[in-house]
Parts: C-alpha cells; sequence; structure tokens
C-alpha cells in the first residue's frame, strides 16, 4: 500500500505569513496535530504543529506569524512511499504527520489515524460505537458483548426484561451503518 491510498487530500495548510491564532484555530477546528506550511507556489516550507502552538502559548505577544514558529526543516514523503515505511518514518521521528509532496507541491497529508484506518474494517467501528453506547447504558459494567458482520449487529447477554431488550436494539439502531440486530441471551434467573 503506497501513501497515495491513505493520503489526505487535498491537504488542509497554511503559509508562513498566516497569524498563529489563526493557525491554532484551524488546528483545533480540524482536529489536526499539525498543518503542512507553503509557499505561494505550493512548495512545503515547514510543518506547524501543536507543539509549535503551545510554544507560542508560553512566549507571549500576539502578531505572530506561522513562519516564526514552524519547524524546519520538514520531512515529506512521495506519493509513491510504501505506507510501512511511512509507519516507520513516524514512530522513529515521532512524527504525527508527513506531507506528501509530488514534484516539490503539497498533494496530500499522512497522519497517524491514516495509517491506522486500513486495520479496522467498517464492521470493527460499528462493533465499537454499539458497544459504547450499551456501556454507557449499563453504567460502564460490562453486561452484553457485541459482534458485527456486514452491518448485522449480534448483542448477548442477559438482560432484565422485554422493555430492555428493545431499548438495547433501539441504542443498537442509532448507530450508522447498522443494517439489522439479533439479540442473543435471556433474562436473569428470578432467585
Amino acid at each position: 500500500m503506497r501513501a497515495s491510498e491513505i493520503m489526505t487530500s487535498p491537504a488542509v495548510a497554511t503559509t508562513p505569513d498566516t497569524p498563529v491564532r489563526e493557525a491554532v484555530a484551524l488546528l483545533i477546528e480540524r482536529g489536526f496535530a499539525g498543518l503542512p506550511v507553503v509557499d505561494t507556489e505550493g512548495k512545503v516550507v515547514g510543518t506547524f504543529t501543536e507543539f509549535d502552538a503551545l510554544r507560542r502559548a508560553w512566549s507571549g505577544g500576539n502578531g505572530i506569524m506561522v513562519g516564526e514558529l514552524m519547524t524546519t526543516p520538514v520531512e515529506v514523503v512521495s506519493p509513491k512511499t510504501d505506507v510501512a515505511e511511512i509507519g516507520r518514518r513516524m514512530l522513529g521521528d515521532r512524527l504525527r504527520c508527513l506531507p506528501v509532496v509530488e514534484e516539490g507541491v503539497l498533494v496530500g497529508v499522512v497522519s497517524r489515524r491514516d495509517l491506522l484506518r486500513p486495520l479496522v474494517r467498517p464492521d470493527d467501528t460499528v462493533a465499537a460505537h454499539v458497544h459504547n453506547l450499551l456501556s454507557d447504558y449499563a453504567g460502564h459494567r460490562p453486561r452484553w458483548s457485541v459482534s458485527v458482520d456486514g452491518g448485522y449487529v449480534q448483542i448477548s447477554g442477559e438482560y432484565r426484561d422485554e422493555a430492555e431488550r428493545r431499548v438495547l436494539d433501539a441504542l443498537a439502531r442509532t448507530v450508522p451503518g447498522v443494517v439489522a440486530v439479533v439479540l442473543t441471551g435471556r433474562k436473569p434467573a428470578k432467585t
């Protein structure tokens, strides 16, 4: 698998003459760990990361521009770079994202999240969401197990009564990607 298959494109970037406050707002708004910094031709000249933003927070003063705090030199990869190599570089250098350039121009970004995404099937994501909803409902006490295959959710375990069974079914159906819900299990024995 290559960078071009997992990268986020088009990339969101900033420029050296962007005020730091604007770049920080973009980091927060988009949930990014870092932004490529590009010149007027779209060539990557640095990165602006959460770390760089935190340095600004403690340095004081307004009117600071991204170019004053950005990290240089910047590591980049090509669209043809193997994802295993990207993973090694990110782990070895503790990078949170790598700009992807073609002929020197920014074409995308690979983040840690992009590297993880191929490891998770859509069913895994659905199962995690259903499990979290049921865990919240149960007060974070493990009461049910969840499995998903092709969007078909199976919830196993004990339930108090038919009303609770309907609640579990309704909660699971709120998760995007759920095709159908099957509840297996029984009411607990009365003592």
